[in-house]
């Protein structure tokens, strides 16, 4: 049962249906799907799948775009996804035909995808399509392309200074951050985040008080980065962007200095993540191994698993969790289900029999047979009271001192085990220690294995010192008595 802390918050995702309308309405998803119809028997690529320079205008123009190389650009990028997508297939010319020989396209089976298949189908395709922007996002500028290739034909790659893993892990790195910061913030409504804030959380240490002038230049020369990097991106969805104001560059010169605190922040760069994005991103962290949950991703599990799952989630998330579970499995023998996931003597008990109570709450009155099944186990039977008293319920024994003393232990090494917020703690520990004379008199013999760890806590915690020290002592009392 135990579970391990994940390594980050649980992340509220759109339905599939909704996420898969948002990728159809990615602009540039949604140029590859026309030109992907438009393509025929007269469409001719190159060797690389690329369309010929001669068809570009009117790919450009069946998109809507404009007539100059802005337009071609556009049309030639979204002509790059169709085929990376498998909405285009093309046919290379063949070897004998000579260097100038053009190849064929054709509508690809992903195609029929778009219309005829499910939401899973659609955001697979969506899925390829990111992949290869990311990889077009890290990719090299080339201010003068002639002058990497030598007199072979051959290209000088090291003469980039360019690391495509660098370059990989520090975009990665970014919108890592950026995900962290969404899904802290529950996932709705997320303020846009300032450009030089984001580059500066790749670039300046954490123990840095004032940046130096080196550090500085550093995330001026990131900013210009993730600006490219970032328009790159926009079009795929994954991110809604305010780009740089370029005015900047004309009064500043190459770089943009990181701001001034009372500068319009907005004129560097502003991005956030959009639902899209989240589901996008967790999809490339689970790929490379990242424990990214999901709310959801409990409610087809036993009630252990859901337990075992939700120890470290943050409240709202939880109750979130559970509800879906109980939709999905149905209130009917849910609380005896949960009350055994609750047992246990390891470290994660305590949160199970916090999280176990809360999630009672939410199966109702329903549950009260289950509950009182359970009033005389050590275990849960102080929480099986709780419960019953704020249900309202008649007839509810009066526990013993030693349940009492248990049932606080076992509470306060759940707040423990959660690193909750110390204040709460705090007068958390002191009310507990308040509503009973001679607590700590007695505390050290509770059978609990987190009485001694509990106790050393309380000695922290509590602001009397009189008792902090008592605390201490019953701790170590409670350490002699088992031997420890």
């Amino acid at each position: 049962m135990s579970a391990e802390r994940p390594t980050l918050p649980p992340v509220r995702l759109h339905t599939e249906a909704e996420l898969a309308r948002d990728a159809l309405a990615a602009p540039l998803l949604a140029r590859a799907v026309r030109l992907a119809r438009w393509a025929g028997p007269e469409t001719r690529v190159g060797a690389g799948g690329e369309l010929v320079e001669e068809q570009l205008p009117a790919a450009a123009e069946h998109l809507g775009l404009t007539a100059d190389e802005d337009g071609a650009a556009e049309a030639s990028e979204a002509w790059r996804l169709a085929v990376d997508t498998g909405l285009v297939d093309v046919e290379d010319p063949e070897e004998a035909a000579g260097e100038d020989a053009e190849g064929t396209a054709a509508a690809g089976e992903n195609l029929a995808l778009i219309t005829g298949g499910s939401p899973q189908d659609v955001l697979s395709i969506w899925l390829d399509g990111l992949e290869a922007v990311h990889a077009d996002a890290t990719a090299p500028v080339f201010e003068d392309f002639a002058d990497l290739v030598g007199e072979d034909g051959s290209i000088d790659f090291e003469s980039l200074d360019w690391d495509p893993e660098v370059e990989a892990e520090f975009l990665d790195g970014v919108l890592g951050n950026l995900y962290l910061l969404t899904v802290g913030d529950g996932g709705a409504d997320v303020a846009p985040v300032p450009l030089p804030a984001l580059a500066a959380s790749m670039i300046v240490p954490d123990d840095m008080g004032e940046p130096t002038d080196d550090v500085l230049e550093q995330v001026s020369e990131a900013m210009m980065r993730l600006d490219d990097q970032f328009r790159v991106l926009e079009p795929i969805g994954i991110v809604e962007y305010r780009p740089l104001d370029e005015a900047l560059l004309a009064e500043e010169g190459e770089d943009a200095t990181p701001p001034a605190d009372d500068e319009d922040i907005t004129r560097y760069g502003m991005v956030k993540l959009t639902p899209l994005g989240l589901y996008g991103i967790r999809a490339r962290m689970l790929e490379a191994g990242v424990d990214a949950p999901a709310i959801g991703d409990l409610a087809d599990k036993d009630a252990d698993a859901l337990l075992g799952g939700i120890a470290y989630y943050p409240e709202t998330a939880a109750r979130s969790e559970v509800e879906l579970w109980l939709t999905r499995r149905g209130a009917d023998g849910a609380a005896a289900e949960l009350l055994a996931a609750a047992r246990g003597a390891d470290r994660q008990a305590p949160l199970r029999r916090l999280h176990c109570q809360q999630a009672l709450a939410l199966v109702g009155a329903e549950a009260e047979p289950a509950v009182r099944a359970v009033l005389d186990d050590p275990e849960l039977g102080g929480l099986a009271r709780v419960w019953l008293a704020e249900l309202g319920a008649a007839d509810v024994p009066a526990p013993p001192e030693s349940m009492i003393f248990w049932l606080a232990i076992d509470t306060i090494a759940a707040q423990l085990e959660s690193e909750g917020d110390l204040e709460e703690l705090q007068g958390l520990v002191e009310g507990l220690a308040g509503q009973h004379s001679g607590f700590f008199d007695e505390a050290w013999r509770v059978e609990h294995p987190a009485t001694a760890d509990v106790l050393e806590a309380m000695g922290r915690l509590h602001s009397d010192k009189k008792k902090a020290k008592e605390a201490r002592k019953s701790a170590f009392k409670a350490r002699s008595r088992t031997g420890a």
